[in-house]
């Protein structure tokens, strides 16, 4: 008995479709074309997760390196001061204090300068 896929490959490419509704020419009418699409976007989306991390932390670096070259200590002595004190603090919130509580921040700053 012969089986009918109609039904099965409408629902595929619907799918499909439906998941390059955002983008634009062909890619929105074509399932050929819209499946390539869609690939591509997952493939920059699984990348862009990862790279979201990296830039991040350097945004968090600079922050920290500006609010600290303020008060007299680059980032890379007061990252080595940090760790001589044994203050464990992680750049994320290093750079929250710097641009939210500079009062904390500057106590840190201080705290390291201390020899």
């Amino acid at each position: 008995m012969r089986v009918k896929r109609g039904v099965a490959a409408h629902a595929k490419h619907k799918k499909i479709l439906k998941a390059a509704k955002g983008m634009q020419h062909a890619r929105t009418r074509s399932y050929r074309l819209g499946k390539q699409g869609v690939i591509k976007a997952l493939q920059y989306s699984y990348r862009d997760r990862r790279n979201k991390k990296r830039d991040l932390r350097a945004l968090w670096i600079t922050r920290i390196n500006n609010a600290s070259r303020e008060l007299g200590v680059s980032y890379s002595q007061l990252i080595a001061g940090m760790k001589a004190k044994n203050i464990n603090l992680d750049r994320k919130v290093l750079a929250d204090l710097a641009v939210n509580n500079p009062e904390a921040f500057k106590a840190i700053v201080n705290t390291v300068k201390e020899k």
